[in-house]
């Protein structure tokens, strides 16, 4: 009975030995022991038990009442706080702000497209009271998604900062030393040499230290450690996603992007009232965070291809500018897709292009009431464009003020059919013509409420109609011009235009995005493809005389590289502690 004792209490301690090996190979924040019983407080001599989360005893009168009222608060804090910082609260949190954005991208937004948010207003009363309550219109600045936002940052950092400072712990520790029982490991072998056990054990640490483990001698045996830059890749991954967190924050906060057609010969100044639409951040101030620059676009060059299974397919797609600076240098650039120009901060992109046809209409007094280009927007690749003509200046053959407005389409390649009407076959200008309608009255300009440039209001407008009463509408090719009904005078079609829309944007923090999602990548597979493990060699000698070599790994998950890794690092102790061989059955084992 005694005898059993002594190797119960033998297999104990070595169990707590084994324990101790595999301890630290946790990456997991510790736990603090958080029941009731050891929360609360000591039952005090005269105190009430009162049924609370967190147990304790209440002391009679208000102090005890504040006692345990600023128990409990401190209770329910500590416990949220631990549920925030959760892995699985962080993961519904980021999948709440990637279903967050899906309104974002399906509804108009008012920073993006003012005019469109108001159209959908009109056009769907119920709809769009109920949007605005839920300021599905501001989606990105909303209250609900910067509150998703702002918890996912909190529990980030409240679950990367306790991992920082353990991996910095595990990062600088030195590996435990050898159990007592190495026959217990996963991995194991022995055998026995006629060396003696130092020049054994100074082998080891040599070969060890060779393979990049880090060593620590001990009393007849060396302990080692590798994969350490598993924990490290963990640490970098961790606090990638805080650094991509923050540049993502900034970008939203200091951005600006604003958008800009712009006919060959014209130019553009980046200033706020240049922008056909522009958006910014809410710390990007406009009056002095825009670049002072501006540029003119010399050229616009567009060619398809006219053969083959890639017939109509863009060849060429290029816009010649020449920009400058307050300096007064002007530089001559090509913009092309996905190959911006830079100047200072602001990055200037190529968007799309199409055709402005040149128009000039004559009043009914004979002078000139328009002349110019004017875009038309294309509707699909082959370069169907629409637009509208406004003319305000304008008067009658009675000398009275009127206005006119003019819609209709813009073919390069023309053709017609009953189905489609009037479109382009070809986008390159093989026969460009121009097809609209005329109407005379109130464009509706003078209300106050905005209007789209490329759309035409006609509830206060009057068509055109032929002699046969017909709604009037013509075909003009370049060099054209009509007589419109009644004496109102003429609109000539002098020719076309190329145009071309350009986006400038400035991106703070991009580059820091960049950076933080290449080294959460890295981080990522460094700590998925590395492994931490550990290896203990004991060198001791038996009755005979003979040293007695053991050898011993164990790994953070079950793995086959282990036992392979322990055989290698057998063999290559093999020429420094030589095996003796034996008749009995013990030998080496993995």
């Amino acid at each position: 009975m005694a005898s059993d004792n002594v190797n119960d209490g033998r297999d104990a301690r070595d169990a707590g030995d084994e324990a101790a090996a595999g301890a630290g190979l946790s990456t997991a924040p510790a736990q603090e022991d958080e029941t009731p019983a050891a929360a609360g407080a000591p039952r005090e001599e005269g105190g009430t038990a009162h049924p609370g989360s967190f147990g304790g005893a209440r002391r009679p009168g208000a102090a005890g009442a504040a006692g345990w009222l600023a128990r409990e608060v401190t209770g329910w804090a500590r416990w949220a706080w631990r549920q925030l910082t959760s892995m699985r609260v962080a993961l519904i949190l980021l999948f709440l702000l990637a279903l967050g954005a899906i309104p974002g991208s399906l509804i108009p937004q008012s920073d993006a497209n003012a005019l469109l948010v108001e159209e959908f207003k009109a056009d769907n009363d119920l709809l769009g009271r109920v949007y605005e309550r839920l300021q599905l219109f501001d989606v990105y600045s909303s209250v609900w998604f910067s509150a998703i936002y702002i918890l996912l940052f909190v529990s980030l950092i409240g679950c990367i900062v306790p991992r920082t400072w353990q991996f910095t712990g595990q990062l600088r520790g030195r590996p435990p030393r050898a159990p007592r029982r190495l026959d217990r490991m996963p991995a194991y072998t022995t055998w026995r040499t006629g060396a003696d056990p130092e020049q054994v054990l100074g082998a080891a640490q040599r070969v060890l230290k060779r393979r990049w483990f880090r060593t620590a001698p001990g009393e007849g045996s060396v302990a080692a450690e590798k994969g350490y830059l598993r924990e490290a890749g963990n640490l970098l991954f961790h606090l990638s996603l805080i650094v991509m967190l923050v540049a993502f924050g900034t970008s939203q906060l200091f951005y600006s992007e604003g958008g800009k057609l712009v006919v060959e010969g014209d130019g553009f100044s980046n200033t706020l009232p240049q922008y056909d639409d522009f958006s910014s951040g809410t710390l990007f101030d406009v009056d002095h965070d825009l670049d002072p620059f501006g540029f003119t676009l010399n050229e616009f060059t567009a060619e398809f291809s006219r053969e083959g299974p890639d017939l109509g397919t863009p060849t060429v797609f290029r816009a010649d500018i020449t920009y400058w600076t307050p300096d007064g240098t002007e530089t001559d650039a090509t913009v092309q897709p996905n190959q911006p120009v830079v100047i200072g901060d602001s990055k200037i992109y190529l968007l799309g292009h199409g055709f402005a046809p040149v128009i000039t209409v004559t009043d009914g007094q004979g002078r000139t009431a328009y002349s110019g280009p004017v875009p038309f927007l294309p509707q699909d690749t082959a370069l169907t464009s629409t637009g509208v003509v406004k003319v305000t200046d304008y008067l009658d053959e009675n000398g009275e003020p009127e206005q006119l407005g003019f819609q209709g389409f813009f073919n390069p390649s023309y053709a017609i059919d009953e189905v489609r009407g009037p479109h382009s076959t070809f986008p390159d200008p093989d026969l460009p013509v121009l097809t609209l309608t005329a109407y005379h009255g109130d464009l509706g300009l003078d209300s106050g409420i905005p209007q789209n440039v490329y759309q035409l209001n006609t509830r206060k407008l009057e068509q055109f109609t032929d002699e046969d009463g017909e709604p009037f509408r013509f075909d003009l090719l370049p060099g054209e011009s009509i007589d419109l009904p009644d004496g109102k005078g003429t609109i000539s079609y002098e020719g076309y235009e190329r145009w071309a829309t350009f986006k400038v944007s400035t991106k703070t923090g991009n580059g820091w995005a960049l950076t933080g999602a290449l080294a959460a990548v890295a981080g990522l597979a460094g700590s998925l493809l590395l492994q931490r493990r550990r290896v203990w060699v004991r060198a001791t000698t038996d009755e005979a005389g003979r040293t007695v070599v053991e050898l011993a790994s164990l790994g953070r998950t079950e793995s086959a590289r282990i036992p392979e890794e322990l055989a290698d690092l057998a063999a290559a102790l093999q020429p420094d502690a030589p095996m003796i061989p034996e008749s009995s059955d013990q030998g080496a084992r993995a």
